[in-house]
This record gives structure tokens, sequence and C-alpha cells, in this order.
């Protein structure tokens, strides 16, 4: 027999639920206008210097180091962000130049990663770019031109069919609830090769759910087709059963919420083996950067799991609609929750990874607000832009767009979300210095391999900016300033 979930998770719901992070309640989306104006002025002149002084044959700008970005050849997932963030200034300002630059470059440099077979990072560069000026032109801030939509939703659809070929699949022996008792799973693998799926991806796999949208199919051997929209959903599924942690098992390390970063498969037989991470400090701690990733990446799925109609989602996935929505639904608030209860200081901005050696120096570190100049373990604020915006869109009310339904208690997610973003939008976290490249400060990129840059007279990395941290704060600061005036963001077609 099938088992079941709660229909909630223990203490979700409860007025009584005890957050460890500092909420303001009072915090509207129209009390942050007047700083996020000043985010985009800042961000205008600052994408506009990056473009000009960047020489393109160095590869893409990843982070900052002394200020000035630099580059380094892991993977190029950074350049949709660096031409997307021209695109989210433009939508906040109207400045025609800051278009221009984006719509340009993005014809001019973006193909090659509509058609890469090697990575699992197509939603992030892609719909940074072809998926934003998609949604531009729709909403009428682009001209309508036929031939130039065809051609934005041609490299969509073709990006979510080249990232669903990168696919393992895994054999059910016995469903689990976290899988929405799913009898076939699979998974998007990562750069890593088909034995390994990382958490990261659950924010780039929704580039499936757009292409589905469009029409698209995966066309393979012998003309059999893979449906988008299905990969997409197991992808999820596969996710929350091996690598987000749930609190209800004999695991020693089985916390509710937490995220390992990847899980490991045998692929001789599809088998999960075992968790590893990356970049954080251990496969039974928290990496917040990825925790990060699922919290908003659950999340904006929700949203857009509510706007398909349940039969034809049945007919795509074989699974019925609300059985997926409460899958995902639990893995959003596990990770929120842990998020905000386990993993963050009490601002909302968190250290690098919850269970970070030096950690333990602070005391009662979550106690306090994280400190990005102490001596001990760096900060990450960009975790805390990704969280910020996943926490918005689950306690946003549904009737704007939200994740949930009205009737559930989760204004306390929304809050948070914007005492995240009120903490970002400020120093020490906003680089307003002219001379700096980048815009959010405190970003870390990857601690193990110690590629993030420590000032002279520092013990650990603090002052630096990443591409993909900046890219999220103006996506944050956007999806807030549309909420202040009635509306809403999303990457697919509401």
């Amino acid at each position: 027999m099938n088992a079941t979930l709660s229909p909630h998770p223990s203490g979700w719901g409860s007025s009584g639920y005890d957050l460890r992070m500092k909420i303001d309640a009072s915090i509207t989306p129209q009390s942050l206008v007047p700083a996020i104006n000043r985010l985009f002025e800042l961000a205008c002149a600052k994408v506009v210097a990056l473009d000009k002084s960047w020489d393109a044959s160095r590869g893409t700008p990843v982070f900052t180091t002394q200020g000035q970005y630099t580059t380094r050849g892991w993977t190029e997932w950074t350049q949709g962000f660096q031409y997307g963030s021209a695109l989210l200034c433009f939508d906040a300002t109207d400045d025609r130049k800051l278009l221009e630059l984006g719509r340009t470059r993005t014809l001019e440099r973006m193909a090659p990663h509509v058609t890469h077979i090697g990575v699992h990072d197509h939603g992030f560069n892609n719909i940074s770019t072809y998926g934003n000026l998609r949604r531009l032109m729709l909403a009428g801030r682009i001209a309508a031109n036929e031939w130039e939509l065809g051609l934005y939703e041609m490299a969509l659809k073709a990006s979510g069919a080249v990232q669903a070929a990168r696919w393992s699949g895994v054999p059910v022996r016995e469903p689990s609830p976290h899988s929405a008792n799913s009898n076939v799973l699979g998974y998007i693998y990562s750069f890593n090769g088909p034995h390994s799926l990382f958490i990261d991806t659950m924010r780039t796999t929704r580039i499936l759910g757009l292409a589905w949208q469009l029409g698209h199919v995966l066309m393979h051997e012998n003309d059999k087709s893979a449906n988008l929209l299905k990969r997409s959903v197991l992808h999820g599924l596969c996710t929350n059963q091996f690598i987000v942690f749930h609190g209800d098992s004999s695991h020693a390390y089985d916390v509710r919420g937490r995220t390992a970063h990847e899980g490991v498969f045998n692929r001789n037989d599809g088998t999960f083996r075992s968790r590893a991470t990356q970049q954080g400090y251990s496969p039974f701690s928290t990496w917040t950067r990825g925790l990060a990733w699922a919290m908003c990446g659950y999340a904006e799925e929700l949203e857009f799991f509510a706007t398909l109609d349940p039969a034809a989602f049945e007919a795509a996935c074989g699974l019925a609609r609300d059985a997926v929505k409460q899958t995902y639904e639990r893995a959003a608030i596990e990770t929120c929750d842990h998020y905000l209860n386990e993993a963050s200081a009490s601002d909302g901005v968190p250290y690098w990874d919850d269970g970070a050696p030096n950690l333990n120096k602070h005391g009662d570190w979550r106690s306090s607000p994280a400190n990005p100049f102490n001596d001990h373990e760096p900060v990450d604020a960009s975790a805390a832009a990704i969280a910020a915006q996943g926490l918005i869109r689950l306690g946003a009310p549904s009737r704007q767009g939200g994740a949930l339904a009205d009737s559930a208690p989760t204004s306390h997610y929304l809050h948070a979300g914007l005492n995240i973003a009120r903490t970002l939008l400020d120093e020490p976290y906003l680089s307003t210095d002219p001379d700096h490249q980048g815009l959010l400060l405190h970003s870390i990129y990857h601690r193990p391999n110690g590629w993030d840059h420590v000032p002279k007279g520092r013990k650990v990395p603090c002052g630096e900016s990443s591409m993909w941290g900046d890219y999220h704060l103006l996506e944050l600061a956007l999806l807030i300033k549309r909420m202040a005036e009635g509306k809403y963001v999303t990457f697919f077609d509401a």
C-alpha cells in the first residue's frame, strides 16, 4: 500500500510556531520601494560599466576579487546573469540602453548556452536572458515582433529539450510519499556526470516546464518522445526523496528541511548510494546556497503548477497534480522552515554552511545578526537573496501569484523574505562604491576550494560579490517592486 503524507508538516500552520529569525511584520513591499529604486540606480551604472570594461575573450565574469570581476573556469553558468541583469534594470527603470545592451549581448553571445549538452544550468543562463526578453515582450514592454518572439521561444524550447536530455533514470522498488508515490523517478544529472544529482538544479529545471508550456517535446532514438513537464516533475520528486531531509528516518543527521548538495547513484543499476557535497562543508550539514536553491525552486514550481489544468498535468506526468503539489508544498515548507530556524542568523542572513567547523566560536550565532566581518566563518549574502525570493513566493497571497492557498497561514514567510530584502538593500551588504563592480557584497562561491578572496588583514573571505548574487538581488527587488504595484513576476505564462 502506498504511504501518505500528513496534510501539513508538524508545526506548520500553528499560530504558536516559534521562529528564531526576528521578523518585523510591519514591512510591506511599498516600504521597500525607495531602497529598491536606489539599488537599480546603482545597478544601471555598474551593469553598463562592467560591459564596457569586460574582455569577453576571458570568459564570463563570475565573482569579484578586490572589487573587480574575475573569471573562474568551472562551467560558464553566469553569463546569463550578466546580461539578464541589464534586462532586469530595464524592466525596473525603463532605461532603453539597458534593454539594448541585454538584447544585443543575448543575441551575440548566448546561443552556445542553448545547446550546451554538458551542464545542468540551462534555467540559469537562458531564462535570465531569452526568458526575460520573452516576458517583457508579452507584457508590452518591448514592441511586439512575431519573428523576434519566435526566436526567444525557439531558444527556450531547444534549451529545455537539451537540458532534459541529461537524464538518469532511478528504479522505484517501493513508492515513497516523498516522491508522491510515483512508480518511476529520474533526475537531470549535474556536470559531474550521470551518477550525480545536484540540489542547485531545482532552480534550473523550470526551463523544462516553460518549454513544455510552449508545446515542445524531447525527441530521441526511433522517434520516441519524452515529455518535458514529466521529466521536470520527476526530477523534483527525486530530489525531494533523496537529498531533502524530512526528519522522519533513523538517519543520524536527518534534520527536517536540511538539504544535501549532491546525491550519488550507482549507474550500473540506478540505485541511490550516498550523499555528497562539492561546495558545502559536509553531506550532512547544510550548504546554505544549496538550501536556498531548493527553497526558491520548489516555491516557484508550485506557482507554476497552480496554473496548469489538472487533467493536462496528469496526462503529461502520469501523476495527479494535487498529489505532486502536496509533495512540493511539503518540500518548500520544510526547507523554508529549516532556513528560518536552523540555517540563518537572526536577521535571515546565513553563513556559508550551518555546520561550518568554526561557527561554534560565535556561540549562539543564530540568535544575533550575521557578521560578515567576523574572523571565523564567512557569510553568504547570495544565499540570502535567493532564499528571500523563495520565502516571498511561498508566503505571497495566491490571488497575487503566491504558491499556497490563501487559507494557509504563510504570512510569516512573506514577512521573513521582506525582512531579508531590507537587510540586503542597505550597507553593509549593498555595494555603494562606484569603483566596486559588484552589487551584493559578502558572497561566497567555493569555500572548500579556497576560491574566495580574503582581504588583507582579514581571516575569512568578505566584501566581494558574485554574478549570481547580483542577479538574484535584482530579481528579488523587481519582484517586490511589482508586488508594491499590485503585480507579480513569474517565469511562465500565468
